[in-house]
């Protein structure tokens, strides 16, 4: 369970319409970096951890969150995983290791390595480009239990790609003024819909990545934006204090380098949005108590 199938429930989708009218998407932009493969869902996923990459050293201060990457080994549900022992105390996990769990490892660390060096020099290598789609290749065992057969093998025309989507990113989207978070999660808020993160809060906006040849604005990528926002006006993101200002959501087209902003204040009714956010959350809990 997760946002993502919590709002593919046909009661939930129908009353997200009767709550939001969809505004209409009219932009029109060149696709930049076409896709060199049809691994389209691996280098989506890389490119998710290339931009935080590229967006913790351009704003020193971000915030980031563990990699989803290393609940691969550290999830006592990981399909890896052989023999699990969790320690109650620690809540730490021991298990037996085989030549794939000690191939993860070796990813993960290597991985911090590569992203200690890169925040420190900027220098976006091949290595650097590597790094991200490997780690991409580990979120699918922890998102959805299953395992690549292929881990650890990388493929030049994904690094071709993933060079072009990140030499077209605008630094000036995402400098932030004050708040970066990075691949945050709403605290209580996702563990009512069985998990949910985002992938970035720039001061008042929170922003989801979409690499998609494709620049069109679908009803579930809107619906995926509300659900964010019901979550954080539930129980906050990045487990910050007091919970911080959103006043957008928004979508980063990263094919076409195209950054699109709705404002919050067009799309809410201040005087139903209260009852749509008990709804919201008496549906989750009723889901989350039947499964």
């Amino acid at each position: 369970m997760s946002l993502t199938s919590f709002l593919r429930n046909k009661d939930v989708k129908a009353r997200f319409r009767q709550e939001f009218k969809k505004p209409k998407f009219l932009a029109k932009k060149d696709l930049l970096a076409p896709p060199l493969t049809k691994r389209y869902s691996l280098v989506g996923t890389a490119f998710d951890y290339l931009l935080r990459f590229y967006l913790q050293h351009l704003n020193p201060d971000a915030l980031a969150r563990r990699w989803v990457a290393e609940n691969s080994i550290s999830h006592p549900l990981s399909p890896l995983l052989t023999n699990v022992v969790l320690n109650a105390d620690t809540k730490k996990i021991s298990f037996t290791e085989t030549e794939q769990t000690k191939k993860v490892q070796r990813i993960i660390k290597q991985a911090k390595e590569v992203h200690s060096n890169y925040l420190s020099s900027g220098e976006m290598t091949d290595v650097v480009i590597e790094t991200t789609l490997l780690l991409a290749q580990l979120d699918p065992i922890y998102r959805a239990g299953f395992v690549d057969p292929n881990i650890g093998t990388v493929h030049n025309e994904d690094v071709a790609d993933l060079r072009n989507l990140v030499s077209i990113v605008n630094p000036e989207m995402f400098r932030a003024r004050e708040l970066c978070l990075l691949n945050p999660t709403f605290g209580e808020g996702s563990k009512l819909v069985g998990g949910a993160d985002v992938d970035l809060v720039i001061d008042d906006t929170i922003i989801d990545i979409k690499t998609t040849k494709k620049l069109e604005f679908q009803r579930k990528y809107f619906d995926q934006l509300i659900g964010y926002y019901v979550l954080h006006e539930i129980a906050g993101v990045g487990k910050l204090r007091p919970k911080p200002e959103i006043a957008n959501v928004a979508i980063y087209f990263s094919r076409h380098e195209y950054l699109y902003v709705l404002e919050l204040g067009e799309i809410i009714d201040k005087q139903t949005f209260p009852d749509f956010v008990r709804w919201f959350k008496d549906r989750a809990i009723a889901r989350k108590t039947a499964s």
